[in-house]
């Protein structure tokens, strides 16, 4: 190998030498970020700080949010190894109320997380739809005036041949009468009772007499009827899975209460109150 070669070779591997390790691990949980007098500051700490902000930093730089929490859990752990170092009965029963509540909800995640398979969605969903009666929608027009002359007039000038909606574009006060007075499609309880009353106790075609609700007086005319479509599978499914979730959430608490020993003896006696007194906490 010529001198030359043999410069170029070692300067090649003195400079790999030379160069940062990358790590071949990929960071995870237990990556350690930071130490402090020798308490690792772990990149899971920094995530679950990021996850409980309020709302309005969420959208910080993720720069800036590093930064800032990494700093505060610093910070934290200086001020916590400058306390005593075992835990007060606040602390103590602060970390227990957290680990009981993180680890049933991790259960009953688990557990609504294994109802809700395909097959569990769409038995509940014909358990709750294949025989239930979809109901009625309307398709209605109005003229809304003020008294009920007014409306006993208008329904004179309808048998007399005048054209509903020009009526209603004439003499509505509501805002639907620049429309001529049509309401679209409705089903049970989007309209007000006294009114829906009316709508549904008509024929297709008819005019009501004069209907008074808290907007005023009404002549209703029902344009069309027909049988409300049961809802599709994909526009329910957000509902139903969370009814399986609901239901299979239940079911695990009953099982486990079912086969548990559980005894509450202590809390007979004890003023209710006692539960109020933060002040309990800090004696100890």
């Amino acid at each position: 190998m010529s001198k030359r070669l043999t410069f170029l070779y070692g300067a090649a591997l003195s400079l790999c030498l030379s160069l940062p390790a990358i790590a071949d691990e990929t960071p995870n949980a237990d990556t350690v970020v930071a130490t402090v007098n020798g308490t690792n500051i772990t990149l899971g700490h920094m995530i679950l700080v990021q996850q409980n902000l309020p709302q309005q930093y969420q959208t910080l730089p993720p720069e800036m949010l590093f930064t800032g929490i990494l700093d505060q859990i610093i910070q934290q752990t200086l001020l916590m190894q400058a306390g005593p170092q075992e835990d007060s009965a606040l602390v103590r029963l602060s970390l227990e109320n957290e680990r009981r509540a993180l680890k049933a909800g991790e259960v009953l995640q688990l557990a609504a997380d294994a109802a809700v398979t395909e097959e569990a969605v769409k038995a509940a969903f014909d358990a709750k739809y294949a025989d239930v009666s979809a109901g009625k929608e309307y398709n209605a027009s109005h003229i809304l005036v003020e008294t009920e002359d007014e409306a006993k007039a208008l329904i004179e000038e309808l048998k007399n041949g005048a054209d509903f909606a020009e009526l209603a574009k004439a003499k509505s006060t509501g805002p639907s009468g620049p429309n001529g007075g049509e309401l679209g499609w409705f089903g049970a309880g989007q309209m007000v009772k006294p009114f829906e009353d009316a709508v549904m106790a008509m024929e297709v075609g008819a005019v009501s007499e004069p209907v008074q609700t808290q907007f005023g007086w009404h002549v209703i005319k029902l344009n069309e009827s027909r049988d409300k479509a049961a809802p599709t599978l994909d526009e329910v499914r957000a509902d139903i899975e969370a009814e399986v979730e609901r239901d299979a959430i239940t079911v695990r608490i009953e099982e486990l209460t079912a086969n548990a020993k559980i005894d509450k003896a202590g809390a007979e006696g004890l003023d209710p109150a006692l539960i109020k007194n933060i002040d309990i906490l800090l004696e100890n």
